[in-house]
């Protein structure tokens, strides 16, 4: 297990290593200290954090304010909770009002799996790529969570993160030799010219996976990690669809106004190409955990290779 690491873990170290450096960030919770892997921030810095307790829309406004007087807030909860609870609060108080708020939703997309639809976070690109001057990342691996934190930690503005739950597998080693992050850009992750896959937060382990199961076949992928959601690389995608002549996307969303929603736009808009979304169907999911969700609706490994194996056939006939 040396080689799997948790998001949430390595978001809060990192937090706890640059707010030791700077009294001005200030850590609010919704009675997440566990869920977020706060403990040990609040044990050492306990002056710079505050407990609202279970009213998101509260800790929201707070945070708000804090920005306000000088504050360097970062928001600290449950993502299913955030994006629906407290949706006025991220539009209103925080993106119009142009407050410099980091906004952290753990345990997203599936995380809580077992808990099902009502703690599941399906809605949220769709939902807040609609706000204006919201900044949207989500990290794929522990690696580019801790340089997320380090990227935008000082940088003004609003910002949503949207991490997992469990220890995941690292994308990011000294063997793939990608810069972990650069805000806005997307990282090429594997190189190929017979389609692009195209992937977000902790589906990018998997879809690389299946450019390995994939090349088998001797079909090569190009493999785009999209960790940034907004601002969007729109270059990339245009570069992909000029270069491979296809694209596929693979996200941990509902299959409605997410990754491959915005994909289609920019591709049909800019170098018409065949697009396929992989995501979660529109309806209330089956109970598993996330491991057992992506397989039953083919966003593992093999399921991504399957539905891409099928498409490029289709693909081939037209």
């Amino acid at each position: 297990m040396s080689d799997y690491r948790a998001c949430r873990e390595a978001y809060t170290t990192t937090l706890l290593t640059l707010a030791q450096e700077d009294p001005s960030i200030i850590v609010i919770s919704s009675d997440a200290r566990g869920s977020c892997s706060l403990n040990t921030f609040v044990e050492t810095l306990p002056d710079q954090f505050v407990e609202i307790g279970i009213a998101e829309q509260n800790e929201i406004g707070v945070a708000a304010g804090l920005s306000v007087v000088g504050k360097n807030p970062f928001v600290c909860a449950p993502a299913c909770f955030l994006t629906a609870r407290s949706l006025e609060q991220l539009k209103v108080d925080v993106a119009y009002s142009h407050q410099n708020v980091k906004v952290l939703g753990v345990s997203g997309g599936v995380s809580y799996g077992v808990l099902g639809s009502s703690h599941h976070t399906l809605h949220d690109i769709a939902t807040l790529r609609c706000i204006p001057d919201l900044t949207i990342i989500l990290p794929s691996d522990a690696a580019q969570t801790e340089a997320v934190v380090r990227t935008i930690a000082h940088q003004k503005g609003a910002f949503f993160i949207r991490i997992g739950r469990e220890k995941i597998p690292q994308v990011y080693t000294e063997e793939l030799g990608v810069k972990p992050f650069t805000l806005g850009k997307a990282n090429t992750l594997r190189e190929g010219d017979s389609l692009t896959l195209v992937s977000c937060g902790e589906l990018v382990y998997h879809t690389l996976e299946a450019a390995k199961l994939l090349s088998n076949e001797g079909i090569e992928a190009r493999v785009l990690d999209m960790a940034t959601l907004k601002p969007f690389d729109e270059e990339a995608i245009i570069k992909a669809a000029k270069e491979t002549g296809a694209l596929v996307t693979i996200e941990e969303h509902s299959i409605n106004g997410g990754l491959g929603a915005t994909v289609s736009q920019i591709v049909c808009a800019n170098h018409p190409v065949p697009v396929k979304t992989l995501a979660f169907p529109d309806e209330y999911l089956v109970t598993g955990n996330s491991l057992e969700l992506f397989a039953h609706y083919g966003l593992d490994a093999k399921g991504i290779a399957a539905s891409v194996t099928t498409f490029i056939s289709q693909v081939s006939t037209l």
